[in-house]
């Protein structure tokens, strides 16, 4: 029930989203997932669990619980054999929703929508994503 609200929650705000993110900004937050999937693929727990923020890192205290989270509810994101930035939404509160667009291990299609913050010293930090399967383009 919770990813279900959270993922009513996103795309509600992404209805009342702005658009036209600055470059530097989308370049920013771009940059942060593909180094927190990089850690992924490299079994990086610290440095995957580096880039959740604070929201993040209070529900999974260690960086094992983090870890075991993400390869057990995130596989296609754990581990990704090709991924492609899609569209970027500035949020009301400040916030950004990234697309992702990732083929799993498997070669099935999945689009996983970060939501990201930034944080006092001015770093984005990741505070949620969401998985969906692609349906299959085949007849």
């Amino acid at each position: 029930m919770r990813p279900l609200l959270a993922a009513l929650a996103v795309a509600l705000s992404l209805l009342a989203a702005r658009p036209g993110l600055a470059e530097p900004d989308r370049t920013g937050v771009q940059a942060v997932i593909e180094r927190q999937l990089e850690a992924f693929s490299r079994d990086d727990a610290a440095g995957a669990y580096g880039f959740a923020a604070p929201s993040i890192q209070a529900i999974f205290p260690d960086e094992a619980a983090f870890m075991a989270m993400v390869r057990r509810a995130y596989p296609p994101v754990y581990r990704s054999r090709a991924r492609r930035f899609a569209e970027t939404t500035e949020l009301p509160d400040g916030g950004v929703a990234q697309a992702v667009r990732l083929q799993d291990e498997a070669g099935e299609d999945w689009v996983a929508l970060y939501t990201l913050e930034r944080g006092p010293d001015g770093a984005w930090r990741i505070t949620g994503c969401t998985l969906q399967r692609v349906p299959s383009q085949a007849a």
